[in-house]
C-alpha cells in the first residue's frame, strides 16, 4: 500500500514526538486518551475478576440450559475453566456488538456535533454507568443457570460500548485538527503507543490493583468494594481533561439528507480512494487477529506453569509492549519507508509469531518474547494504515469514515470472538493459531512487497 508522504516529514524521533507533544491541546487529548484507555483495560479485567470471584462459585451447570446453549456453539462446559471462558466470551461479545449497529451512525453524528463535547459526555456517562456495577452482585433470580448479576453486567457492558462508538470517531477525527500534516505519523505513533502502553499497565498491574483495592482501600471501614472506584475515577479524569481542549473545527450542517445517504458519503470515500480502502482492510484484519488472540490468551496462559487464566493479561501486556516499541520505531524511521513494505513485513511477523506460539506453548519466556514480537508486527501494519486514512480523507467526512472504520473493525472482531473459544475446545489451540497465521501470511503476499 503506497500513499503520499507528508510534505515536510520529521526525520528523527526527538523532532517527531517532541514537536507533536509540544502542542498543549494535543497533549490534553493524549492525557485524556491515557485515562480512557486505562479504564477500558481495567473494565475487562474487572469483569474477569467478578466472574472468577463472585459469579463462578456455584456448581457447574451440568445438563441445564446453560450447558445445552454452550454445547450448541461448540463450547462444552466441563470444568470451571470452561465456564469462565464462556462467560468471558459473552462479555467480549457484548463489548463489540454495539459497533455492528452504531459504529457508522455514530460517525455521522461525530461530524455534526462538537467533537470535544462528544468526547467529554461519552466519558462522563461511562463513569456513571461504572458506578452501577456493584449492584450486579446483589442476590437475585437466575436465568439459564446464571445469576441476574451476570446479565446485568452484559447490559452495562453493552451500554458502555455504545458510548465508546461515539467517543472513538470523535477522538480519531480530532487528531488531524490538532497537529499539522507533517506530524500525523508521529501523532498516530503516540496514539498507538499510548493505547498499547495502557494495555501494558492495565493488563499487567490491573489485577493486582483490583485485588489491592478490594482488600485494603475500604475493607478497614467494613466495605471491601474499593475495586469499583477505579473505573469511575479513570473515566471521570478523562472527561475533565478533554473538556479543556480548544478544538477549532468545521461542523457539518444538519441537512435534510437521510441518515443512510450520509453514511453513503463515507462509503463513497472507500470506493473512490484505493489508499483509504486498503488501509481500512489492513486495520480490519489486524484487529480481528488481535481479538482472537485476546481469547486464545486464556488458553495460552492456562498451559504455562505459574500463570493460569487470571494472569492471561500478562500475555496481552507483552503484545502491547511490542506494539508500543514498534510505534516509536515507526515514528523515527517510518517516513522514509514504503508503507506497502511495512504492511507486508508486519503481517509476515504476525504469522511467524502465531505459528511459534503454538509450537512453544507452555514455555513462559519464549511465549512472552513471541507476544512482544507480534506486537511489533502489529505496529508496522496498523500505524501507517491509520495515518493514511487520516491523510487521504476529507475533513468534512472524517467522522463518517472513522465511524465506518469502527463499524467494520468491530463486525470483524465479533467473528473471532464468537468462534475462537469454540474452535479451541473442538480442535485444540495449535490448529487455531495455524489458521490465523495462514490468514496473515496470505495477506502479506497479497501486498506484493517484491514490487517497487
Amino acid at each position: 500500500m503506497s500513499a503520499p508522504e507528508p510534505s515536510n516529514p520529521t526525520t528523527t524521533l526527538s523532532r517527531g514526538l517532541a514537536s507533536t507533544l509540544a502542542g498543549p491541546d494535543f497533549r490534553r487529548l493524549w492525557y485524556g486518551q491515557i485515562f480512557s484507555q486505562l479504564a477500558d483495560k481495567f473494565y475487562i479485567l474487572l469483569m474477569v475478576f467478578l466472574i472468577t470471584h463472585y459469579l463462578v462459585i456455584s456448581p457447574l451447570p451440568g445438563d441445564g440450559a446453560l450447558a445445552e446453549a454452550a454445547a450448541s456453539i461448540n463450547m462444552p462446559v466441563e470444568n470451571k475453566k470452561d465456564l469462565i471462558l464462556l462467560l468471558y466470551t459473552g462479555i467480549l461479545l457484548a463489548n463489540t456488538a454495539p459497533a455492528m449497529v452504531l459504529g457508522t451512525v455514530a460517525g455521522v453524528w461525530a461530524d455534526r456535533w462538537p467533537k470535544r463535547q462528544v468526547m467529554v459526555f461519552s466519558n462522563g456517562l461511562r463513569a456513571l454507568l461504572a458506578l452501577l456495577i456493584p449492584l450486579c452482585l446483589l442476590e437475585g433470580p437466575t436465568w439459564l443457570g446464571l445469576s441476574w448479576g451476570y446479565w446485568g453486567l452484559l447490559v452495562i457492558t453493552f451500554l458502555e460500548s455504545c458510548l465508546t462508538q461515539f467517543f472513538a470517531p470523535a477522538e480519531q477525527a480530532a487528531i488531524p485538527l490538532l497537529v499539522p500534516g507533517e506530524q500525523l505519523l508521529a501523532a498516530n505513533s503516540i496514539y498507538q503507543a499510548t493505547s498499547m502502553g495502557a494495555t501494558i499497565v492495565g493488563f499487567a498491574i490491573g489485577e493486582p490493583i483490583l485485588s489491592l483495592l478490594h482488600h485494603l482501600l475500604l475493607a478497614r471501614f467494613g466495605n471491601p468494594g474499593g475495586e469499583f472506584l477505579l473505573l469511575p475515577f479513570c473515566y471521570g479524569m478523562a472527561a475533565l481533561i478533554l473538556a479543556r481542549i480548544d478544538l477549532r473545527e468545521t461542523l457539518s450542517a444538519i441537512s435534510d439528507q437521510s441518515l443512510w445517504r450520509e453514511i453513503g458519503e463515507g462509503i463513497a470515500v472507500l470506493r473512490e480512494r484505493a489508499t483509504v480502502r486498503n488501509a481500512m482492510l489492513h486495520l480490519v484484519l489486524l484487529y480481528s487477529l488481535l481479538a482472537a488472540l485476546s481469547v486464545l490468551a486464556l488458553s495460552l496462559a492456562t498451559e504455562i506453569k505459574g500463570l493460569g487464566p487470571n494472569q492471561f493479561g500478562i500475555l496481552l501486556a507483552m503484545t502491547g509492549l511490542g506494539l508500543a516499541g514498534g510505534a516509536i520505531g515507526v515514528a523515527q524511521i517510518g517516513h522514509g519507508l514504503n508503507r506497502r513494505l511495512l504492511a507486508s513485513t508486519g503481517l509476515a511477523t504476525i504469522a511467524c509469531c502465531l505459528v511459534l506460539l503454538g509450537q512453544m506453548s507452555g514455555q513462559l519466556g519464549i511465549t512472552l518474547a513471541l507476544c512482544t514480537l507480534l506486537g511489533v508486527g502489529a505496529a508496522l501494519l496498523g500505524i501507517p494504515a491509520q495515518t493514511t486514512i487520516q491523510e487521504d480523507t476529507p475533513e468534512n467526512v472524517r467522522g463518517k469514515v472513522f465511524g465506518l472504520q469502527n463499524n467494520l473493525i468491530n463486525i470483524a472482531l465479533s467473528l473471532p470472538l464468537a468462534l475462537a473459544g469454540g474452535l479451541v475446545s473442538s480442535y485444540g489451540l495449535v490448529p487455531v493459531l495455524w489458521l490465523l497465521a495462514t490468514m496473515a501470511l496470505a495477506a502479506a503476499f497479497l501486498e506484493r512487497p517484491w514490487q517497487p
